[in-house]
This record gives C-alpha cells, sequence and structure tokens, in this order.
C-alpha cells in the first residue's frame, strides 16, 4: 500500500492506494503550528479505523505548498510509519516539461495536477483547482505544462469582502436561489457564486482564444462543485485528481529503480 499526502494551504488530504486504487482518504485542517504527533496520532487513528495496519505501508509520498508544516508531516511518517518520506521537489521529481520560465516557481501541487490530468485525459488540458487560491493550469498535447494563471480562491474573495466592509455578514459559499437576491446573505451568495464563475469560464475562453483552440477542462479542489454546477464549461468534475497523481508519480519512481 502506498499512503498520499497533499498538504495545501486550507487542508491536508491523506489517502491509501493499493495496486494504483483508492481505497480511502480524510482531511486535516492545515495548521501551521502543528506537531508530528498530532499528525502522527491522526494518522494512526485513521488506520485503526479501516483496520489498516502500519506494516502493509510500503512507501510514503507528500506534495507540499506550505513549507513549515511538511517538517512534522515529515517527522510523523518517520515516527509513527516507520517511512523515510518521498516529498514532490525535494527527492523525487514529476516526469513532465516544465515549460515556465522560472521552473523552480512552479507550485508543487500544480505540477503534480497536470501530470495527473495529462495520465488520466490525455492532452490539450486546462486543470481548473478550486483551492485557497484558484490555479489554471494548462497543458499541451504532448504532455508539457505550460504555465497558467492564479486568482483569488472562493473564500479569499469573500473572506476579503467581509473583512472591507462594516455591515456585511459572514456567509455560507452555496448557490442562491435566485441571482436577485431579496435579503443580504442571498445578495452576497449570488454575487460571489455567478460571479466568480463568470471570471472563471472568461479565464478559460481567454486561454483557449490563446492557444487558438478548445481544450478540455478539468476542475478539482474543494470548492470546484460549486462552481462546476453553474456551467458547462467543465468536462470533468475530478475529486482525486492530486491523490491520483502522486500515485502515478510513485509508479514511475519504482519503474525508475527497476
Amino acid at each position: 500500500m502506498l499512503f498520499t499526502v497533499d498538504i495545501g494551504n486550507t487542508n491536508m488530504e491523506f489517502g491509501v492506494f493499493e495496486d494504483g486504487k483508492l481505497l480511502s482518504s480524510f482531511r486535516l485542517v492545515t495548521n501551521r503550528d502543528t506537531t508530528s504527533d498530532e499528525v502522527g496520532l491522526m494518522v494512526r487513528q485513521f488506520f485503526m479505523t479501516h483496520d489498516i495496519k502500519v506494516s502493509m505501508i510500503e512507501n510514503v509520498i507528500i506534495t507540499s505548498v506550505v513549507p513549515q508544516v511538511v517538517y512534522s508531516v515529515k517527522n510523523a511518517m518517520r515516527k509513527y510509519l516507520n517511512l523515510e518520506p518521498l516529498i514532490i521537489g525535494e527527492n523525487l521529481k514529476v516526469n513532465i516539461v516544465n515549460k515556465y520560465s522560472n521552473q523552480a516557481e512552479v507550485g508543487a501541487d500544480r505540477l503534480v495536477n497536470a501530470y495527473s490530468a495529462y495520465k488520466k485525459y490525455g492532452g490539450n488540458l486546462i486543470v481548473v483547482d478550486f483551492g485557497t487560491a484558484t490555479t489554471f493550469d494548462v497543458i499541451d498535447e504532448e504532455g508539457a505544462y505550460l504555465g497558467g494563471s492564479i486568482y483569488p480562491g472562493l473564500k479569499i474573495s469573500l473572506d476579503a469582502l467581509v473583512e472591507k466592509t462594516s455591515k456585511l455578514p459572514k456567509v455560507e459559499i452555496s448557490k442562491p436561489e435566485k441571482v436577485i437576491g431579496v435579503n443580504t446573505v442571498m445578495s452576497m451568495q449570488s454575487g460571489i457564486v455567478y460571479g466568480y464563475t463568470g471570471a472563471v469560464i472568461n479565464i478559460v475562453n481567454q486561454i483557449e482564444n490563446e492557444l487558438g483552440k478548445k481544450m478540455k477542462v478539468i476542475a478539482t479542489g474543494g470548492l470546484a462543485k460549486v462552481v462546476a454546477s453553474q456551467s458547462d464549461v467543465f468536462s470533468v468534475l475530478d475529486k482525486t485528481l492530486t491523490l491520483d497523481g502522486l500515485s502515478y508519480i510513485y509508479d514511475d519512481y519504482k519503474k525508475d529503480r527497476g
């Protein structure tokens, strides 16, 4: 079995794979002050719940955009699973052509998503990842990573609206009953959901115009469903894209080692 870890700015997602198939997964809030013991005990509890023995885990692979959390997670894997984890960008690379002008600037999660999407869906793709930030990553027909766009995430946008105004309340991000809100909560939900959807569609359209062709658009990330339900711009809604990518990368790693 393979244990995968995706450390994002808002959440950490953990998954267990067997023979390339995701068996189960769970999420924790990303806490920059978390300790290795906190992570390790949660992992052990998850394993007990799903009747997974530590000895069944052959390796751990981690991708992260939060450097200060990686230290604790690595130590948790060493202490509680007795394994030295593989880290994307440290001791493990993604087998993808990276055409960014400064390759080191690309977040590991974006490369993992790009590689995973190409393996699953072929080339000519736009991957839209709805996380803390919403990223648009473009993959050509041969699987090369071309670059993309970064846009403030749904929650960041809503939080900024509440923070910078004196009378607007915190509201849940969900589809309102109609575009014309009849109260403040509905009006805010309408603006954030429909306005954000419009921005996403526009960025996708601009990318396709720049490339001169239609692309297959893959949506992933925690809030992808909110926007995907409002538009037919997406070809696929893939909730496990990043974890699947880590599994593919581990398969490459094993092949390279013979």
